[in-house]
């Protein structure tokens, strides 16, 4: 039978057909088992996500426990380091301090003495400087005097008379020489 003789015959003889034999009711029979059959797993799917996520929450909250624990502990193990490392470090100041007076004072002792012997040094070497001078001074005054005899022997001692000086001169030299 097709719907428009299934819907006359409803219609004239009202409403005698049972429940079970109309359509809505099996659409909402079956709209009922697929929500019980989808909306089952994922009850169980959304509570256990929820409960997984509050057991990760928990577990977050006693590591942060953990940690805050250890970072006080950290914070007070810095707080003893630190308060260690300035006595050391004030030991260190006053024995540095005391180091750089010594030193200081060794360091005087040996300018003073560096600048006695550079000062005896340059004194040394003024006297040698000096020495020189009057060596380099006689030397020059010698060769004034050679030039000046040679120039007065050039004048007065004619070409002859100065090879014969010359040559008496080498006949007296083997005997000086001996």
């Amino acid at each position: 039978m097709t719907r428009a003789a299934l819907a006359a015959e409803t219609a004239g003889a009202g409403h005698d057909i049972p429940f079970y034999a109309e359509p809505e009711m099996w659409l909402l029979v079956a709209f009922a088992l697929f929500v019980g059959t989808v909306a089952r797993p994922a009850w169980r799917a959304l509570t256990g996500a929820l409960d997984a996520r509050a057991a990760a929450i928990e577990a977050g909250l006693e590591e942060a426990r953990k940690l805050r624990e250890e970072a006080q502990a950290a914070l007070a193990s810095y707080q003893r380091k630190q308060r260690d490392a300035v006595k050391e470090a004030n030991a260190l100041l006053a024995h540095a301090e005391e180091e750089s007076r010594r030193v200081a004072a060794h360091a005087e002792k040996a300018l003073a003495e560096t600048l006695a012997r550079r000062e005896a040094l340059a004194d040394e070497r003024i006297a040698a400087a000096e020495a020189r001078a009057l060596d380099e001074v006689r030397v020059e005054a010698v060769e004034i005097a050679l030039a000046a005899t040679r120039r007065i022997l050039a004048d007065r001692i004619d070409e002859a008379k100065g090879e014969a000086l010359l040559d008496d001169a080498i006949k007296e030299l083997p005997g000086k020489l001996r």
